[in-house]
């Protein structure tokens, strides 16, 4: 597994080896021991998620307070996303900056999102099916989000048009006014 880091050093890009022959491939999408190897500690997935969306569409930016907390495991099945990472940690010397790369199930390439961090893809292609590992269970208590176009973020969406939002999507604070988290590990 190729490991790469990113601007911000908790986010990271892991892409798995891809074995392809005539019959096609074979890849193994998850380790745990390699990956906690590269997250830098053992995170235990407790729910996996699964989200189709059409080109335009763009979900986010969503993340969960402690007690419940997710890092995420996000991977393109089918099509291609461009995924953003949010540093949302007051105390962090990042809070407010992004990191974004394009997923694609031809590249097979995965974004690791750690607790602390907000989470939003714009699809590209003409559908998109989005896998992603979550450290924590959902919980509509403790999920929070920021507008997806917040200046004082400035996220390069490279849009070719409005994207479509949920109706929550679209009301979401700026992120002056978001509830973020109060350390830099994310609690």
């Amino acid at each position: 597994m190729l490991i790469e880091q990113t601007d911000l050093a908790e986010v990271l890009v892991l892409t798995p080896r891809v074995f392809r022959d005539e019959r096609g491939f074979f890849t193994e999408s998850y380790n745990k021991r390699a990956f906690a190897e590269a997250a830098g500690g053992n995170f235990d997935f407790v729910q996996d998620n699964h989200s189709r969306s059409t080109r335009g569409v763009l979900r986010g930016l969503h993340y969960q307070l402690p007690p419940s907390a997710q890092g995420k495991l996000v991977r393109v099945a089918a099509g291609e996303i461009f995924d953003v990472a949010v540093d949302m940690r007051r105390a962090s010397p990042d809070f407010g900056r992004w990191v974004g790369i394009v997923l694609s199930a031809q590249k097979g390439n995965q974004l690791w999102i750690p607790p602390g961090f907000a989470h939003g893809f714009l699809t590209l292609s003409e559908t998109a099916d989005v896998l992603y590992k979550a450290s924590d269970y959902y919980d509509p208590a403790s999920e929070r989000s920021v507008i997806w176009n917040d200046p004082d973020i400035g996220i390069a969406w490279n849009l070719a048009a409005e994207p479509i939002l949920s109706d929550k999507d679209a009301a979401a604070p700026p992120l002056a006014a978001a509830e973020a988290f109060g350390t830099t590990d994310g609690r």
